[in-house]
């Protein structure tokens, strides 16, 4: 079989090559998860009608949506991502208790302001641009392509 068959496979090498420093894929394993977790700690501080939905309700179908992408890609892959997606919703909803909506609206934007500086960092020391500016679909390429070289050193194919 191809290695390339899988559309996923081909979004995975072409954000490799955007991605061959090593220094800069160390910030990307840590910038990437921040900048993700932010978008949903972002997403879950948007007001919805209390009577109709609880806090967060956005943020849960952003979720959801990603992971059914992502399954479609592969079912490790789609399982990999709705369990961190279960984790870092979890860990949103206990900061949002501790901290209130103005405090988790604050730390959300200043962990994607950090996280996103230190990816043009890393892409500064590539010498490459960072991928998504060709193809908007590569912000969902960077988060699975992290759960992607975890799931390699764990020996677990994707």
């Amino acid at each position: 079989m191809n290695t390339l068959a899988r559309p996923i496979d081909r979004w995975f090498a072409h954000y490799s090559d955007d991605h061959r420093n090593a220094a800069n894929q160390r910030i990307h394993v840590v910038c990437v998860p921040l900048i993700l977790w932010s978008v949903i700690a972002l997403l879950w501080t948007i007001p919805s009608p209390a009577a109709m939905f609880n806090d967060g309700v956005f943020a849960g179908v952003a979720m959801l949506l990603a992971a059914l992408f992502y399954y479609r890609q592969s079912r490790t892959l789609g399982l990999g991502m709705a369990i961190a997606f279960v984790v870092l919703g979890l860990l949103t909803r206990l900061l949002h208790g501790a901290l209130g909506t103005q405090g988790l609206l604050v730390l959300g934007i200043a962990v994607f302001v950090v996280a996103w500086i230190g990816q043009f960092v890393g892409h500064k020391l590539e010498g490459r641009k960072p991928s998504f500016l060709t193809d908007l679909t590569y912000l969902l390429i960077g988060p699975a392509w992290v759960l992607a070289k975890l799931l390699r050193r764990l020996g677990i194919p994707y």
